[in-house]
């Protein structure tokens, strides 16, 4: 196995195993690289790379994305688009979730993009546009059926015709116009039918309003892989960069893997319980392995009962309560030692457990799994070079 930085010694009570000390996520750039060129073959139009949330919890890809063939960057709030640009990248980025008192200013003069999905936002980001000297770079977010965030539709044509009126006094340029399918993980879903209408008009009333937008986005993974007539002339790509398929169809390359040492070994006898409650009882006897990461670390708890780890080329029961800071798997008579790697999650092409397997374990989506892990940095080294290598 190809060596890594040793992580610092975090004060951790489990002894050293091996060196190794903390779980590790590996992010694996060319797969990022070849899912961004795999979105831009298949949409055939411009693609903006979502990095939200730490990137899905994957760490710095921006540059990995736009040296693929990514042409924007996006971004739910505002302080992430900042410190999108305080790292250098310089790329067409947007924020399209910000409350009304948000640092526009900033965005304005960052040269970030913002939706807009109230008149309130409207006039709050006209108001700074003034203060601050130079126009706003907007998109009109329209709500196709969501009921989340975007303007409703009786809202719409007021919403262009005052982005118009800031739009001829030089505080707003508008650049865009979106909108969000709440069905695209359901291709042949009437809905989508409808809400694709919906935009579809929704553009047609900005256009008799005077707006020229030069950028239409309706599709994010789902959509841009499986519904052509929602690709207009932006695809927003977000799960589907990191391997995910929302819709289930197509298989995409996923970017992380999840590893933790092997801390502890202990043999017990039949009928022991095991963890908080004893929900689980040895049947035989048998070793049990610790793995020092759990529920802080981002793994579900609900998977508890169901989740598996692999050990040297093996799927392995993980056994009783996934507690806050570890896990117990039950490694048989299997020669296992003290500083033996687990696999938690991967690609899946040697037979580990994917963020897919663990999203069934918990009864959730893969986009939850790989978002929460590592959020505690202290325990969890995210090493963002490369892909454990085996």
């Amino acid at each position: 196995m190809t060596r890594h930085p040793e992580p610092p010694v975090d004060g951790d009570a489990f002894p050293a195993a091996a060196g190794r000390r903390l779980a590790e996520i590996f992010v694996d750039r060319q797969a990022i690289a070849r899912n961004v060129r795999h979105f831009r073959a298949v949409t055939a139009t411009p693609v903006m790379a979502v990095v939200k949330a730490d990137a899905f919890g994957h760490g710095a890809v921006a540059e990995v994305a736009l040296a693929n063939g990514a042409t924007w960057i996006g971004a739910a709030s505002i302080p992430e688009a900042l410190r999108l640009r305080a790292a250098g990248i310089a790329a067409p980025t947007l924020s399209w979730l910000n409350p009304v008192e948000a640092d526009w200013d900033a965005a304005i003069t960052q040269r970030i993009d913002v939706a807009v999905s109230s008149l309130e936002h409207l006039h709050a980001i006209s108001q700074s546009a003034a203060r601050v000297g130079s126009p706003a770079r907007i998109h009109l977010h329209l709500d196709v059926g969501m009921s989340r965030d975007g303007a409703p539709r009786e809202l719409w044509a007021v919403l262009c015709e005052t982005a118009r009126a800031f739009e001829r006094n030089g505080n707003v340029a508008v650049v865009g116009i979106m909108g969000h399918l709440s069905c695209a993980d359901a291709p042949t879903a009437p809905q989508n039918d409808i809400e694709r209408l919906r935009f579809v008009n929704g553009v047609r009333v900005a256009l008799r309003r005077g707006l020229t937008p030069s950028e239409l986005h309706l599709a994010a993974s789902a959509a841009a892989l499986h519904r052509s007539d929602t690709r207009f002339t932006l695809a927003r790509i977000g799960a589907g960069l990191y391997g995910i398929d929302p819709a289930g169809r197509e298989q995409l390359a996923p970017a992380l893997t999840l590893t933790a040492p092997v801390a502890l070994l202990r043999e017990v006898r039949a009928g022991e319980g095991i963890g908080y409650t004893h929900d689980h009882r040895t049947t035989r006897a048998t070793t049990l392995a610790v793995l020092p990461l759990g529920y802080g670390d981002g793994l579900p708890r609900a998977a508890q009962g169901r989740a598996a780890v692999s050990i040297r080329g093996k799927r392995m029961p993980i056994v009783g309560r996934i507690s806050m800071d570890q896990v117990v798997v039950d490694v048989g008579c299997h020669p296992v030692q003290l500083g033996d790697i687990a696999v938690v999650m991967g690609p899946g092409d040697r037979g580990e457990p994917t963020a897919k397997d663990w999203a069934a374990w918990a009864g959730t989506i893969e986009h939850e799994i790989v978002t929460r892990l590592g959020t505690r940095s202290s325990r969890v080294l995210r090493t963002a070079d490369e892909r454990w290598a085996r």
